[in-house]
């Protein structure tokens, strides 16, 4: 069975909504993210699926295939990864190898997890990332905590079932991010 990973950007008080622009994806300018790169590259190579929520996905869509001169990987891997996309309202999905999951999230899930393959990681959706913890279907958390406190926004642990977890790593880069990793 496959694992279902949740990747996340992240403050220090657990805050993961990125509308404020506290964080960059491809790096702060004059900040040497080489081992964010690697890390991220390494996470891609253990995944052949990859699964959002349909409003992050239409960002998704609209930025990364655009993305020629991506020196994060980040482009090339979106672009060539399965994707699904949970949304009971989307038809088309409109970006290559793109699969609408319009059934009942816990089946839908389930499924995608019995079939052969590598990991299947999630990043940003919120609303799909609480669905999926509350349904006790996430076997693991990859978190880049971000040196930065925000105070408010959504946070990646609200409500209930909230999972216990284990720490399985701790890896610190040269910016002040810090993966921590968990599992159920």
């Amino acid at each position: 069975m496959r694992d279902l990973v949740v990747t996340e950007n992240i403050t220090l008080d657990g805050v993961i909504d990125a509308a404020g622009g506290w964080f960059s994806v491809a790096g702060e300018e004059g900040v040497d993210q080489s081992d964010i790169v690697e890390a991220l590259a390494e996470q891609s190579n253990g995944a052949d699926a990859f699964l959002t929520g349909r409003v992050t996905f239409e960002d998704m869509r609209g930025y990364w295939p655009e993305q020629a001169d991506d020196t994060t990987g980040v482009s090339d891997y979106l672009n060539r990864v399965s994707k699904y996309v949970v949304s009971s309202t989307m038809g088309d999905p409109g970006w290559e190898n793109s699969t609408v999951l319009s059934g009942p999230l816990e089946e839908e899930i389930r499924a995608l997890k019995e079939r052969p393959g590598k990991d299947i990681v999630t990043t940003g959706s919120i609303t799909l990332v609480h669905s999926l913890i509350a349904a006790g279907l996430v076997d693991e958390f990859r978190l880049f905590v971000h040196p930065v406190v925000l105070g408010r926004g959504a946070r990646l642990f609200e409500g209930e079932g909230i999972p216990e977890l284990r720490m399985v790593e701790a890896r610190p880069f040269r910016s002040g991010v810090v993966l921590l990793r968990y599992r159920r």
